[in-house]
């Protein structure tokens, strides 16, 4: 997508501070449902990028490949789902579909006796995150007053992201007591997985009111009563439009954590302590989110995206860089940019759609993005192939370099 078609216009909000306020039921269990699900994925892809290159023989370029191929399948799906939950009125319904074959997929890695059996759960994962992402970021928007949008995707981004974080703590615990044992170790995945189920399923409530909106919507429209509005998106503000622009420039830039896991092993991480790296940036993700929520809302989100990508340049010149201080620095500040860019993307996506749309509205932006992330995998494993892993993560910060000067001109021609 051309980045000069749609300028940077994401709503600025500032709202007043409303203390006593707190936030709804129903994004603390969200909040669980992403912790236990993350928590179970990450302890499994702590390991998996060095499982497939060191023990089913897999080239850095496949992993690329596969890792793209697999976000790009969720980011269509993300957009169907989404455009679905907006015709029926049912986010919930889809959230379950979603989570559930998540879950199904986690004993499948360790019964895997080869590369197909293991991209295969690879892919089936992806497609259940795919089914699960719209409709449950919509049903956060749907339960949460705008006045709180901003911290309540922060909120539910940063619970996400301790699981992330206890994930590979966990993986690190068990690599030394299973004593490097990798299949083994796939198996306690599964738990926590069947957790975030259990969550979703018995103690999320779907608001009363989506259906009703949702058959409004139909009656209005009655070209749409047989099939989701997915072409509504057409419609869609351009605002809205400025939003995902911004979040392309992002994913275009940055390499897909499996690449700072296998650079990790590049530099010499022993086995024993290779989840350290996706640990790191995960607690590092974690304690951004929700306060780049708050900050977002009473300084407008333009100022932390901003911040974002200066963050995301310096973390991909210092994993360009040779050295473990360059690493753990360059990690950490991987996880500081996610935490200061994801969750209020999030809250952008809803502040410039409409309420009906919301489901369509998330499913179009995953869709961009995850293509993007595709093209991004495929030239990153490409470039390291080819030239080596410094150059890889050199062009990544030369994107982004490129995009902060774009991204501040724009925003200087639309605010003056």
């Amino acid at each position: 997508m051309p980045l000069t078609s749609a300028p940077l216009t994401m709503p600025e909000t500032h709202p007043s501070p409303a203390p006593n306020r707190r936030l709804p039921r129903t994004v603390w269990l969200l909040g669980w449902v992403s912790l236990f699900m993350d928590m179970s994925s990450e302890l499994i892809h702590a390991v998996l990028p060095v499982y497939m290159t060191g023990v089913l023989g897999l080239s850095i370029m496949v992993v690329g490949l596969v890792e793209g191929l697999a976000e790009a399948t969720a980011s269509v799906l993300k957009a169907l789902s989404g455009a679905l939950s907006d015709h029926l009125g049912k986010r919930k319904l889809l959230a379950v579909l979603g989570y559930g074959l998540s879950a199904a997929t986690k004993p499948l890695f360790p019964l895997a006796s080869g590369a197909t059996e293991v991209i295969a759960a690879r892919f089936i994962d992806r497609i259940g995150k795919g089914i699960r992402g719209a409709p449950r970021d919509a049903l956060l928007a749907d339960a949460t007053p705008e006045s709180m949008r901003n911290a309540a995707y922060g909120l539910r981004q940063s619970m996400d992201t301790v699981g992330a974080f206890l994930g590979p703590l966990a993986a690190i615990g068990l690599l030394w007591w299973l004593h490097d044992r990798l299949r083994l170790l796939l198996w306690f995945g599964v738990f926590p997985a069947v957790v975030a189920v259990g969550i979703l399923v018995f103690g999320v409530r779907e608001p009363a009111n989506l259906g009703t909106r949702a058959a409004a919507s139909r009656i209005q429209h009655p070209g749409a009563r047989r099939t989701p509005r997915f072409a509504a998106a057409r419609g869609l503000p351009r605002s809205y439009w400025g939003v995902v622009a911004l979040a392309g420039v992002f994913t275009l830039a940055r390499l897909s954590e499996a690449f700072l896991v296998l650079r990790g092993q590049q530099q010499g991480v022993p086995l024993l302590w290779i989840p350290l790296v996706t640990l790191l940036f995960s607690l590092m993700y974690a304690a951004s989110a929700y306060p780049a929520g708050v900050l977002a809302q009473h300084y407008g989100r333009r100022m932390v995206l901003m911040t974002g990508l200066g963050v995301l340049f310096a973390s991909m010149l210092l994993l360009a860089l040779p050295g473990m201080p360059a690493l753990w620095l360059g990690v950490a500040l991987y996880g500081l940019h996610l935490g200061l860019t994801q969750g209020v993307f999030a809250a952008a996506v809803a502040a410039t759609a409409p309420p009906t749309l919301r489901g369509t509205a998330f499913g179009v932006y995953y869709l961009i993005t995850g293509l993007l992330q595709l093209l991004a995998g495929l030239g990153a494993g490409w470039l390291w192939q080819a030239f080596g892993a410094p150059c890889a993560f050199g062009a990544g910060a030369a994107l982004a370099a490129g995009a902060l000067l774009l991204a501040a001109w724009q925003s200087r021609a639309r605010f003056g």
